[in-house]
């Protein structure tokens, strides 16, 4: 990716994300001229000196050090593993440091023990993968181990649901705090996971990717509730791979590499290009992405027809209504549309993990009857999930066996070879550039981005002459969205067909020969990638094709 390619967009996404705040215009102005407000205090809230951090014989941390004041946002970028998750879960008190100092709030020297200790000192954080309970209310898992109880220790539940009312409120959910969580949509559990972090009252408030399930609205939410902490002197630390999300909203950014501090800068100083040039430390290209017209694909490979669920509008909202289009070989097809348009129920549909009252697919012209994930594989189909923890990889195995999990016919019928296993994924770390320390290092243990080219790992093994990437870069940072963009490509270039699934306009423009655009279980419009713009894309999205508004 050309990193001017890489400012337009940022600059492109900034302008988005302003016209959709509810402060734009005169409280915009307001928020930046409060911008340097956390400047007035006589001593930062948050230091950390010289920490260092060492997993199995990897340096993970080298002497980084980090400053936060109050009322101060300070960012923190950097590709995966580059070290921030692990960072803040020295300060948050998941991990011990292995040397340096910690002072907070006036307090020097100072030692995290656990993540209770933490929270009573002050520190929140919001962590990228949920730790939620899905058999739990809202409420309870807003207040998990902290629940108000009466004069008898019993659990106040009048009180609790009071209290988890207000939380709500503040962001703007108008959700029943009895809803069991199971219920929600990972955008709403990423808010809840907020909620809890409120809940605590905190003086530094830690964001890890926290925009990364939510829908655009639900950022403006985020955004506004930032400039009020802003204004109450709550230390914010914000990590993002969305760039336009650092310039709009931090005062500072500091940038890690290899587990080193890279520097802190201004945001008013600094710009992408130099932003990216220093998380990624090489040019970045531009995943092959055509100039100009889309020549036509090759002949269709997938084929949908009529697909429809079992219910009617009257019975079913958001179910998939009529839906017909074609994949052709070599072709990238982006759905694009706002949350709950049906675009992951389609691709689930089409896999064969929801069934579907009526539709018929054909891949390279045949019929098939795809009633589960085994007869999408057999059929040649592939499937990266949205989420891909919960979904797709199998956490306490190894980075080897993941990878060769969905092929392990092929290493031996009454034991594993582990001798092929490896070697094959030893080829696969080296093309897909996966940062691990071992074979054998449990897959949870890796960064999100990394965890992310695993999972892609096993379905290029298999070849697929259908693959869908359902929000294929959620989560990863932009050195490692560039190497993603390029295996779909290159995927493409050998004759497949893909279908991406994203959130992220820029993405879509970027990656996607054409786009088809979902609104309320139905395709609302179809555009080329020379014709393609947000604007258009979000008209589709958000308007019937009589005009009106989307209520």
């Amino acid at each position: 990716m050309k990193r001017s390619n890489i400012a337009s967009w940022s600059r492109l996404g900034v302008k988005l994300f302003r016209s959709l705040l509810p402060w734009s215009g005169a409280d915009s102005r307001t928020l930046e001229s409060n911008q340097n407000d956390w400047k007035a205090a006589s001593s930062p809230l948050l230091e950390m000196k010289e920490i260092h951090k060492h997993f199995a014989g990897v340096h993970a941390l080298k002497g980084v050090k980090l400053e936060v004041h109050r009322g101060e946002v300070h960012a923190l970028v950097g590709e995966n593993g580059a070290g921030k998750s692990t960072l803040m879960h020295i300060l948050a008190g998941v991990y011990p440091p292995d040397g340096g100092v910690v002072s907070f709030n006036g307090h020097r020297d100072i030692v995290i023990e656990n993540e209770r200790q933490a929270e009573r000192i002050g520190i929140a954080i919001v962590y990228q993968e949920r730790s939620l309970f899905s058999s739990l209310s809202v409420a309870e898992n807003i207040y998990a181990a902290r629940q108000p109880v009466n004069r008898w220790g019993v659990i106040d539940r009048s009180r609790l649901l009071a209290q988890a009312k207000r939380i709500l409120d503040s962001l703007g959910l108008a959700l029943d705090p009895k809803t069991p969580l199971h219920e929600l949509s990972p955008a709403r559990q990423q808010m809840i996971e907020i909620a809890k972090a409120l809940s605590l009252n905190a003086k530094l408030l830690i964001f890890d990717e926290p925009t990364a399930a939510l829908t655009e609205s639900e950022t403006s939410v985020l955004f506004g509730l930032i400039h009020q902490l802003k204004n109450q002197q709550v230390g914010i630390i914000y990590i993002s791979h969305r760039l336009q999300e650092i310039f709009h909203v931090a005062d500072r950014v500091s940038v890690l590499k290899d587990g080193e501090l890279q520097g802190t800068f201004p945001v008013s100083e600094t710009s992408p290009e130099a932003l990216v040039a220093r998380m990624v430390g090489r040019e970045l290209l531009d995943g092959g992405r055509p100039q100009g017209p889309v020549p036509d694909c090759g002949p269709f490979v997938l084929e949908v027809f009529h697909l429809s669920d079992r219910y009617t509008d009257e019975g079913f909202r958001w179910g998939l209504k009529d839906i017909s289009f074609q994949v052709g070989a070599g072709e990238i097809l982006a759905l694009a549309g706002l949350a709950g348009a049906g675009r992951t129920e389609l691709a689930l549909s089409i896999f064969g993990v929801r069934s579907r009252g009526a539709g018929e697919i054909r891949v390279h012209g045949k019929s098939r009857s795809i009633r589960s994930p085994k007869d999408a594989i057999a059929a040649g189909l592939g499937y990266l999930p949205e989420d891909r923890k919960e979904a797709g990889l199998f956490l306490e195995m190894s980075v080897a066996n993941n990878i060769a999990a969905a092929r392990l016919g092929d290493f031996g019928s009454w034991w594993i070879n582990d001798q092929k296993v490896n070697a094959l994924a030893l080829d696969c770390i080296k093309r897909l550039r996966i940062a691990t320390p071992s074979l054998r290092q449990p897959v949870q243990h890796l960064s999100g981005g990394n965890q992310q080219k695993v999972l892609l790992s096993r379905w290029l093994l298999l070849n697929p002459t259908v693959l869908i990437v359902d929000e294929p870069t959620q989560g990863i940072d932009v050195g490692a969205k560039v190497e993603v963009h390029t295996l779909l490509r290159q995927l493409a270039r050998g004759g497949a067909a893909v279908i991406v699934i994203s959130s992220e306009l820029p993405e879509v423009l970027a990656i996607a020969d054409r786009i088809l655009v979902m609104r309320e279980g139905r395709i609302n419009g179809e555009l080329k990638h020379e014709e393609a713009t947000e604007e258009k894309i979000m008209r589709f999205a958000s308007m019937t094709r009589e005009g009106a508004l989307c209520q």
